[in-house]
């Protein structure tokens, strides 16, 4: 697939890369690079030979927010809430899971897309932030949603009050990320998680990684039914030959397990 605000790739082992590549303006946020992406994942997710995608930034930063100029151009609300679900929705409402490898700035507009990844990993260079804060634009792409459902009401209000840079390693510790990999090694391993995921058989994982995300909002009676019903719909699909091959021998003792 060509591009020109991004780089759409398939790699060994059933995963995806998509590299939001705008390096002059560190992978700014404009309305072509977001149309873009939507149109990767698309395909990918279409593709039966994928199982999982990485989402990651080219050169110096994952992504640097929105693109200034741009909302000089248009109106604030035209920049950011044109098309709003159709497009800046497309990672959130992907079937097959996505995995951000954060690497240097992930700010503002940049936060906003690595939060709807199902997986955030990052090496020591990456820095999160709502720097937006500093000259006066508020959030309108879900990230103070996201951002208290991932990390906690506290620290997302740290946040987005203060506006600062939080580093790799706080990241880490509030739960921003899951994984801190070494400078110049977090691609190689997000690729390398999405090959185990994509190993796995997709139909149960799917359901319970649908399942955690539909829980949200709902009593705990109506959680469970959700889950009920997901896990049956799963069984009636791949339940038979999942309990073949664990017979077989795959899985036991952790044989499977996603590192």
């Amino acid at each position: 697939m060509d591009f020109e605000n991004i780089i759409a790739e398939t790699k060994e082992g059933g995963v995806a890369l998509i590299t939001l590549h705008r390096p002059d303006a560190l992978n700014a946020l404009n309305g072509a690079l977001i149309d873009e992406l939507g149109a990767a994942v698309d395909a990918f997710e279409a593709d039966d030979s994928i199982g999982c995608i990485v989402v990651t930034g080219s050169e110096k930063a994952f992504a640097a927010g929105a693109d200034i100029k741009e909302m000089q151009a248009k109106s604030y609300m035209d920049a950011y809430m044109e098309n709003f679900i159709s497009k800046w929705e497309r990672i959130t409402k992907c079937r097959k899971p996505v995995i951000a490898a954060v690497s240097g700035h992930a700010c503002a507009g940049g936060l906003g897309v690595a939060l709807r990844c199902d997986i955030r990993i990052a090496d020591a260079s990456a820095v999160f932030g709502v720097f937006s804060r500093r000259f006066g634009v508020p959030m309108s792409d879900g990230t103070t949603v996201r951002l208290p459902r991932v990390v906690g009401m506290g620290f997302a209000q740290d946040m987005l009050i203060t506006g600062r840079a939080v580093q790799a390693e706080e990241a880490l510790r509030i739960g921003l990320i899951t994984r801190l990999i070494q400078n110049g090694a977090v691609l190689d391993a997000a690729i390398t998680l999405g090959k185990q995921i994509a190993a796995v058989p997709q139909t149960a994982m799917n359901s319970d990684r649908h399942s955690a995300y539909a829980q949200a909002g709902l009593s705990l009676t109506e959680a469970f039914t959700e889950e009920i019903a997901l896990a049956e719909s799963a069984k009636a699909a791949d339940a038979q030959s999942g309990a073949a091959r664990f017979a077989a021998g795959v899985g036991r003792h952790g044989g499977r397990e996603i590192k």
